[in-house]
C-alpha cells in the first residue's frame, strides 16, 4: 500500500473518531479515533520493516529476507526517513550470502542518511570490513575512523577494536609470488 493512501486512510479514521465524539458517542470515537493513530503510526514505521528487523535480531535472515521482499518500490511505501534503514537492511542482509555484492547497500544507506548514529556508525563498519576483504587498508582505516566517531553510545567498540586488530595482522601478512603467504 502506498503511503499516501495510507495517510489519507489515517486522516478519515481520525476524523470519523473525532466525529462520533462529537456526536456523544465517546466509547466507539475513542476506539476508531485509537485505530486511526496505529494506521497513522504505520506511515511512519512500516510493519514489512519492523517485523525485518525483529527477525534479523532473532538471526533468521529467510524471513528477515521475505518481509524485506514484500516492499517492492521503498520510495512509494516508505516514509522518506526510512529509505536508508531499507537499505541498510537489506545490506545487512545481502553481507552474509555475498559479502562484496552488499556494498553498494551500505554506501546508499549512508547516502540517503540515518537518524541513529550507532546504524551509521555500523554501514561504515561493515564497510571497513569490504575494504579489507578487497585488500584496500587506506579505504577501510577511512571507514573505522568514521565508524569510531559516529559510535557515541559505545555499541560497536569491541567489533571496531577486532577490525582494528586484524588490519594490524594484515600488515604482517605478505603476498609471495606463488599466492602464498607469509608471516614475518
Amino acid at each position: 500500500m502506498s503511503n499516501i493512501l495510507r495517510l489519507i486512510i489515517a486522516c478519515v479514521v481520525l476524523g470519523a473518531g473525532v466525529t462520533l465524539c462529537g456526536f456523544g458517542f465517546w466509547g466507539w470515537g475513542l476506539l476508531v479515533f485509537f485505530i486511526g493513530a496505529l494506521v497513522l503510526l504505520t506511515f511512519f514505521l512500516n510493519e514489512n520493516m519492523l517485523l525485518a528487523q525483529f527477525y534479523l535480531r532473532k538471526e533468521n535472515t529467510e524471513k528477515s529476507e521475505q518481509w524485506l521482499l514484500k516492499i517492492t518500490d521503498y520510495e512509494k511505501q516508505l516514509y522518506k526517513g526510512q529509505f536508508g534503514y531499507y537499505n541498510l537492511l537489506m545490506g545487512l542482509i545481502e553481507s552474509r550470502k555475498a559479502p562484496l555484492k552488499s556494498e553498494k547497500y551500505f554506501k546508499k544507506a549512508l547516502s540517503l542518511g540515518m537518524k541513529m548514529s550507532h546504524n551509521v556508525a555500523l554501514a561504515n563498519l561493515s564497510l571497513a570490513g569490504i575494504s579489507m576483504a578487497k585488500r584496500n587498508k587506506r579505504e577501510a582505516q577511512m571507514y573505522l575512523q568514521v565508524a569510531t566517531k559516529a559510535d557515541t553510545n559505545k555499541l560497536l567498540t569491541e567489533q571496531i577494536k577486532m577490525m582494528k586488530g586484524q588490519m594490524t595482522q594484515m600488515d604482517k601478512q605478505q603476498v609471495v609470488r606463488g599466492g602464498f603467504r607469509q608471516q614475518f
